[in-house]
């Protein structure tokens, strides 16, 4: 098979899509993160006061957890197999979300690319017609025969 080929089943893959759905994503919440560490330090007050009820939050909660331990440990198998169930559905919807995200963002860009290169190409065509009519075929003179 060609590179061409290969690439191309590559680059109409799923995985590939998922994948640049996923980058995509990434850009987004990348760019969504100044906006939140400035959220987060306008609230650092706060946050200190939290910070300084902790401990006894954590000793009443570390009482109260005890008690729910033995009830929670006789359910724990069932429970496991209800969250992978749960999670294995969230990850396929991910999954299925992002390759399209990833579609979408492989088409515009191709469609782009495509623009950008019949653009090109009608720029091209002028002085390619320009050239063809200024060139003029030379005449074959016949060899001369001996009698």
């Amino acid at each position: 098979m060609t590179l061409a080929t290969e690439v191309r089943k590559i680059t109409e893959s799923k995985p590939f899509y998922a994948l640049t759905g996923a980058g995509d994503l990434a850009v987004e919440k990348l760019r969504e993160l100044p906006e939140q560490l400035q959220r987060l330090q306008s609230r650092r007050e706060e946050l200190r006061e939290t910070a300084k009820d902790l401990p006894v939050r954590a000793r009443a909660y570390a009482v109260t957890v005890q008690d729910k331990a033995e009830a929670v440990a006789k359910d724990l198998p069932e429970k496991a197999k209800e969250y992978a169930d749960t999670a294995a559905a969230k990850f396929n919807e991910v999954y299925e979300d992002l390759a399209l995200r990833g579609r979408k963002i492989v088409s515009r860009v191709s469609g782009e690319a495509a623009l950008e290169l019949e653009e090109v190409s009608e720029s091209a065509e002028p002085a390619i017609a320009a050239e063809a009519t200024t060139k003029k075929p030379t005449p074959r003179t016949k060899p001369a025969t001996r009698a």
